[in-house]
């Protein structure tokens, strides 16, 4: 989600690039919950971060605890950097309906939404 937010509200400031620690396919409730605020994120795939290896970023934005937990180093002159947001299938786990699922994806969403809105000048100086 917060690939398709960075490209479709900054994607003429910032480039994005969305990987985690191991790949675990497109999350369909993802897709709905930013499909439901104008953002298609269908034709993304999950990505390791091994895919960016020869790419040199000025900034790793992690979003996840175990992302940040076990960031790899990348070379050059990246800063790394944490912005937490809950696991929505974490926290959808219980759900006893569908709608109540994308109560919890919606709510991420939203949160993940603000966050981009204020990149990159809440990012630390480099």
């Amino acid at each position: 989600m917060a690939e398709g937010w960075a490209k479709a509200l900054k994607g003429g400031e910032l480039i994005a690039y969305s990987a985690g620690i191991e790949p675990k396919g497109l999350d369909k409730y993802a897709v709905k919950a930013m499909a439901e605020a104008g953002v298609d994120i269908s034709q993304q795939y999950s990505k390791t971060f091994t895919e960016f290896q020869d790419i040199t970023f000025d900034y790793v934005i992690t979003v996840c605890g175990h992302a940040h937990e076990n960031c790899p180093v990348f070379p050059g002159k990246a800063k790394i950097v944490h912005f937490g947001f809950e696991d929505p299938p974490f926290l959808a786990r219980n759900s006893k309906t569908d709608e109540e699922k994308m109560g919890h994806y919606r709510s991420v969403r939203d949160e993940i939404k603000a966050f981009i809105e204020t990149l990159p000048n809440s990012l630390p100086a480099q």
